[in-house]
């Protein structure tokens, strides 16, 4: 038998705990940037590893870009804080429209759904998919495995 999937409401709940977002479509705006853009840097077989655990809701936005993109991190956060800010021409959505967020909370954000991911990807998968990012992206791993992570802190 296969591996339990996250559940959606779970994952989304998760982000918007950590992040901590005002509502349920901040977060899922918020997980829906990350992802396409980890999606887009890593190639189409780490894409597929690290979205075969995650609710199929969330696994999507990993799959249904361009892979194998090669930017560096200062990109690759603009990318994210792009998507972040990005007012939605399809209103039906529902994920309405964006908050305000700067560079310093977008990175943040970032570090936060790779953690996420790393409790939900097992371990090699998500190692396969780190190693295709160079040094200079270690930061957006540095609360995997961190001794206390923000979120954690608020809660205690």
């Amino acid at each position: 038998m296969s591996q339990e999937k996250t559940n959606y409401t779970d994952f989304v709940g998760e982000v918007q705990h950590r992040i901590e977002a005002g509502t349920q479509a901040e977060a899922v705006r918020t997980t829906r940037a990350v992802l396409e853009t980890i999606g887009e840097r890593v190639d189409e077989g780490g894409a597929t590893d690290i979205a075969s655990p995650l609710p199929m809701e969330v696994d999507r936005y990993l799959l249904q870009v361009d892979h194998g993109r090669q930017y560096d991190f200062d990109e690759f956060v603009g990318r994210v804080h792009e998507r972040l800010n990005y007012a939605d021409l399809d209103l039906d959505t529902g994920y309405g429209k964006p908050a305000e967020i700067d560079e310093a909370e977008t990175v943040f954000r970032i570090k936060a759904v790779t953690a996420l991911l790393a409790e939900t990807v097992p371990g090699g998968e998500l190692a396969n998919v780190e190693a295709q990012f160079p040094d200079e992206f270690d930061e957006l791993f540095e609360l995997v495995d961190a001794e206390s992570t923000p979120w954690e802190e608020a809660s205690s």
